[in-house]
């Protein structure tokens, strides 16, 4: 599969560099740290923690306290 590094642009191929999509392992430390130093952020959440707490938006909660031994026992 073909790509260009996100760092710097060259022409990758999965098939001939091992630290595929980035074209070196100097490209591919230089992304981990800007993950670490926060240059990269995700935008928004994806859920909205006060609409959870209130039961509110089309998230699914599990109970966690299930007795998973039994699967389909329906009385808990």
């Amino acid at each position: 599969m073909k790509h260009k590094c996100p760092i710097c642009k060259a022409e990758t191929d999965s098939a001939v560099h091992a630290d595929f999509p980035f074209c070196s392992e100097r490209c591919r430390e230089r992304d981990l740290g800007n993950w670490a130093s926060e240059k990269y952020v995700v935008s928004e959440p994806v859920f909205d923690e006060e609409d959870l707490a209130e039961g509110k938006g089309d998230a699914i909660l599990l109970d966690l306290n299930n007795n998973l031994d039994n699967p389909n026992d329906t009385e808990h």
